[in-house]
């Protein structure tokens, strides 16, 4: 009887070979200078994710060699478990109530930018090979394998940049619905390919019908598997929400078990993770819903190994000027098949204008599944043209995964999509009191009308009340400091004492602040600083201790809704 752990034995062999001493040091490496490479590059303006995979290409086969092959090898589950995560979230993004919404689009774009490009990719690549080798058959075989490969695109890094900036709206819904199904059409488009030249190669010969079993039970196993485990994982945590750090473990041991039965059957991984979101975001209960923002940030440092472990595995010097050129043939059939298909797909399907323009900027990253499938070619054809699939696909992996984040980041800016995925705890936490406006008033300004001298009559504030949102001001002394606080309710008393509160001035009436803040005070601290003080306003001064203002909470939470409303009309306007 077969071990079921027997394929995975040599993983486990590999990483015990690893010293734990020597294993802390790596990850430590890779984790510091992958962070640092990521900020470098965004302080670039270039996504993090190019960081990354510099960094892996820097320490890796390509560079210094500090991760060697075994060492890839052992570090090999982050990959699958940083694989899985991405297939979390993107299921998660899969409501149904957006696939009955943008169902026929994705469809019409995904028959188009998987078929376009392969064949595009197939026709250049067979006349390219041809032109050098004269061997008619092996270059229809290199043109049908490489553009079934090329038809797939990589989530991973495509989804790491639309995080990265808050991308929300028509385009991104579209990206993220693509990435999730592009691979399956891969898939059917290799099983094909493959069926089509074992025989033409005389290669061990697999019909097309076997082949097409496999991938169904491959996509339809792997969803099984996610949706039980998308089931237990609700079940077990609808009545945990209060406590974050169990729903957590609950939810990652239930992904990491799911991805261990998928790797013992052989299993895709990331379909079935992805079957877990999917689930989970739409038939588990609502209360549950918390637990992907507790997954989401639980990942940046996983996405930082795995993506430095791509940069390290790409070795950019084992590739002949052939494969080179045919390595760059393939990149732009690939490139102009994924534009062609998305504007076609695109257009016939009645898409925003935003998808239409911008789509083909959003597909361009290739990893997974299209290094996956040019390793199942270098085994099906390893006498033939199975060693030079790899060695192109490893090349042109490592063009587009550097150029794919770039292009998605243009993409994304051009369509106005940037920024628009922010909630009210997100404005909270970036915004300062120096930030916040009614309408188009800053709320602290050396002119502002919510600040009167200690030497104004009463009648004359009331007036500058009934004209202005605030119901407290600052008082500002002959010397131009703060010396008081007037609120409505004052007021309201000192007009019982009749007609003499005329003659009033600010501060016969004025109380001494016992608080002030600064412009640079953040929201969260500003809400603290209400709570603990018991009041819903603030007066705002500037070094000097001079009045700027008064920060009054509902204006506060004027501030949040405005920008709310702000954000959902331009998501409107996308369409």
């Amino acid at each position: 009887m077969n071990d079921p752990l027997a394929h995975i034995l040599p993983e486990v062999m590999h990483f015990s070979q690893l010293q734990a001493t020597q294993l802390v040091f790596l990850l430590g490496l890779i984790m510091f200078f992958g962070a640092l490479g990521g900020r470098l590059f965004q302080k670039l303006h270039i996504p993090q994710v190019v960081g990354y995979i510099v960094i892996g290409i820097i320490i890796g086969s390509s560079g210094f060699q500090i991760l060697g092959p075994s060492t890839i090898t052992a570090l090999n589950p982050i990959s699958t478990i940083a694989l899985s995560f991405i297939g979390f979230l993107v299921g998660a993004e899969l409501k149904l109530s957006v696939i009955k919404k943008y169902g026929k689009q994705f469809v019409g774009i995904l028959l188009g930018e998987t078929l376009t490009p392969f064949l595009i990719v197939g026709i250049l690549v067979t006349i390219i090979y041809y032109i050098f080798t004269k061997q008619i058959i092996t270059s229809v075989c290199m043109g049908l394998l490489l553009g079934a490969i090329c038809s797939a695109t990589a989530p991973a890094a495509t989804t790491d940049v639309l995080k990265e900036y808050r991308t929300r709206g028509p385009l991104t819904t579209t990206v993220l619905g693509l990435v999730a199904m592009d691979d399956a059409v891969a898939l059917i488009l290799y099983a094909v390919a493959s069926s089509i030249a074992s025989p033409l190669l005389g290669e061990q010969n697999i019909s097309i019908n076997m082949q097409l079993l496999n991938i169904a039970k491959d996509i339809f196993g792997s969803i099984a598997v996610g949706s039980i485990f998308g089931f237990i994982i609700s079940q077990i945590v609808k009545n945990l929400m209060t406590d974050e750090g169990r729903v957590l473990s609950f939810a990652l041991g239930g992904i990491f078990l799911s991805t261990g039965v998928c790797e013992l059957l052989d299993l895709d991984n990331i379909l079935s993770a992805m079957s877990i979101g999917f689930f989970m975001v739409n038939f588990a209960s609502a209360k549950t819903r918390p637990i992907f923002k507790l997954v989401e940030k639980f990942t940046p440092p996983v996405y930082v190994l795995f993506f430095v472990l791509v940069g390290a595995k790409l070795n950019i010097w084992v590739v002949t000027p052939l494969l080179g050129i045919i390595a760059l043939t393939y990149v732009l059939g690939r490139t102009l098949g994924k534009s062609i298909g998305c504007k076609i797909g695109a257009k016939i399907t009645k898409a925003p204008i935003t998808v239409r323009k911008y789509l083909p900027w959003c597909l361009l990253s290739q990893a997974g599944v299209a290094i996956g499938l040019s390793i199942a070619a270098s085994n099906d054809f390893q006498d033939s043209i199975g060693p030079q699939i790899i060695l192109i696909i490893t090349a042109t992996t490592f063009i587009v995964q550097l150029l794919g984040p770039i292009c998605v980041k243009h993409g994304v800016e051009k369509a106005g999509e940037v920024g628009l995925d922010i909630t009210s705890e997100d404005i909270i936490k970036q915004a300062r009191i120096k930030d916040v406006c009614w309408g188009k008033e800053k709320i602290c300004s050396l002119e502002s009308s919510a600040i009167v001298n200690d030497t104004d009559y009463i009648k004359d504030i009331i007036d500058t009340f009934g004209s202005h949102h605030n119901q407290s001001f600052a008082v500002r002394g002959s010397d131009g400091k703060l010396t008081g606080i007037i609120t409505l309710e004052h007021l309201k008393e000192t007009l019982l004492v009749g007609e003499f509160a005329e003659t009033m001035l600010a501060l016969d009436i004025m109380d001494k602040p016992e608080y002030v803040c600064t412009p640079e005070v953040s929201l969260p601290d500003i809400y603290k600083k209400f709570e603990e003080t018991d009041t819903e306003m603030l007066p705002i001064v500037d070094k000097e201790n001079r009045p700027l203002g008064v920060i009054e909470k509902f204006a506060v939470d004027h501030y949040i809704h405005t920008r709310l409303l702000e954000l959902n009309r331009k998501l409107e306007s996308l369409g």
